[in-house]
């Protein structure tokens, strides 16, 4: 049994719990009896907090986004609105490889035990997009991406991100392309795909790579 938690009771302890179990075990640890032993509390818990187990695993799918638009919205914007875009894409694959778990869970990637999610609820994250379609706005707005629909872009962004981190979640990328190197050259790839000229995509991309370590750096404890 895995180490219990010291705070069970709180909203998001529950939801990492059980959709940590989804990950590890699959959907037939997905019980209130095991997230109630996991956290060290009753089967009351799962009820009280969620209702039940359906309203569970709902919120696994809420959590997952609300965790990567706390991500996305971190993102400063700058007068390089390519390298803003970088950086998006940056914010995206860091929030799935710090949640892989829940990452799974927002997209369909486990099965969650016979509990059946509405369209409402598989669509809810759709709301994260809007980031990205701003700045493909702000992009097409000073001529570095072409003319077109910011959203259409912004779908396009989505799309190719998401299927580099699923692969890189996977552990399907080996070196000598693994998951840095080619995620590098995707980002330009796809600011020049959008419109963009290759020299400035590289170099708004390095930019972008540039501000990413100076956020780490300043995160670091210092000595």
């Amino acid at each position: 049994m895995s180490p219990r938690r010291s705070d069970p009771k709180t909203r998001a302890a529950l939801v990492d719990i059980a959709a940590g179990l989804l990950a590890a075990e699959g959907p037939q640890a997905l019980s209130t009896r095991r997230i109630a032993a996991e956290a060290g509390s009753s089967t009351m818990a799962v009820y009280t907090h969620f209702g039940g187990m359906i309203g569970l695993v709902r919120e696994m799918v809420h959590e997952g986004f609300a965790r990567l638009q706390d991500h996305l919205t971190k993102v400063v914007w700058t007068d390089d609105p390519v390298s803003d875009m970088a950086l998006l894409g940056r914010a995206y694959r860091r929030n799935a490889l710090a949640n892989p778990h829940l990452y799974a869970v927002m997209f369909g990637g486990f099965s969650p035990a016979g509990f059946t999610l509405s369209d409402t609820d598989r669509q809810h994250g759709r709301y994260t997009l809007v980031n990205v379609a701003q700045c493909a706005a702000r992009c097409i707005a000073v001529d570095r991406f072409d003319p077109g629909d910011p959203e259409l872009v912004a779908h396009r962004m989505w799309v190719a991100t998401h299927g580099l981190v699923t692969l890189e979640l996977g552990h399907y990328l080996l070196e000598p392309y693994d998951a840095d190197r080619l995620f590098e050259a995707q980002l330009v790839a796809l600011m020049v795909s959008a419109g963009d000229i290759p020299d400035a995509a590289e170099r708004s991309v390095a930019e972008s790579r540039r501000r990413l370590d100076d956020e780490v750096a300043t995160r670091l404890p210092q000595h």
